[in-house]
């Protein structure tokens, strides 16, 4: 393992996942570090401040790992996968950065390359890797196959459809509903100039509605919590609670508690 310049330090980061000397090259590493990195660190909508502009090509990994990682206010994808690529790539995995396209994400933005996440080349096999997703998704490396996967009660296949794959996730009792659409075609940072210049356009338009909004999430052991807005979602081996917060109080506290871990 190759030595970190500046601040970003992957020691100093493994142990702030709860991971400290886990440095191995396989996939019960690789699953390890996934799940405790989406345990320790909460997805973030709100952990960067956007007012003197939107930045998602050009960033700063050392003051993003201060942040994100170090102080613990997360972040989004931009932030946390970009971070968890340069981990995992110090560490000697075989990455290759991917994007994806949210349907919520394609009618507010209209381009395809939006979401960030990860491959990994792993002993002939061929892994999806995701630490900044809000959820509910897969906490674990998922396996490109045909074959459906269970984790902790939800199940998760991939789809093909043209040229392009969609991620499915079932829960224990609702059905098949899309998570993301992709390729496997390898991005570079800049892809995401595009989605970036869109959202400055938006947010320059001085007569646009008040668009900020409350999304946040975490993992816990068996599942993840996840708030948008005011619908506070719960999923439990596979099962899924919602409701929709009224009290502005129990707002707070509810985001409280998944920005600092204590949900679940």
């Amino acid at each position: 393992m190759k030595e970190c310049d500046g601040v970003f330090d992957v020691s100093v980061y493994l142990e702030r996942i709860g991971c400290g000397g886990e440095t191995g090259v396989d996939i019960a590493t690789l699953r390890k570090l996934h799940k405790s990195h989406l345990m320790a660190i909460p997805y973030n909508g709100a952990a960067y401040d956007v007012s003197d502009g939107v930045h998602l090509v050009d960033l700063d990994e050392d003051a993003m790992f201060e942040a994100s990682i170090l102080q613990g206010r997360g972040g989004t994808c931009y932030h946390l996968n970009r971070l968890f690529f340069r981990l995992l790539r110090e560490l000697g995995y075989d990455v290759t950065l991917l994007a994806a396209s949210t349907g919520e994400g394609w009618d507010n933005f209209a381009v395809k390359v939006e979401h960030m996440f990860i491959r990994v080349a792993l002993d002939g096999d061929e892994w999806l890797v995701d630490v900044g997703y809000p959820g509910p998704s897969y906490t674990e490396p998922l396996l490109v196959s045909d074959a459906v996967q269970s984790q902790y009660g939800s199940q998760y296949r991939l789809v093909e459809r043209e040229s392009e794959i969609a991620l499915q996730r079932r829960g224990a009792v609702t059905r098949w509903g899309v998570v993301y659409t992709f390729t496997m075609q390898s991005r570079q940072w800049s892809d995401w100039k595009e989605l970036e210049d869109r959202l400055r356009e938006i947010l320059s338009d001085a007569n646009r509605p008040d668009s900020r909004e409350i999304l946040c999430g975490r993992t816990f052991e068996n599942g993840q919590v996840v708030m948008k807005k005011r619908r506070h979602l719960t999923v439990r081996d596979g099962r899924e609670q919602v409701r929709t917060i009224t009290d502005d109080g129990e707002l707070q506290t509810l985001v409280s508690g998944i920005l600092s871990g204590a949900s679940g």
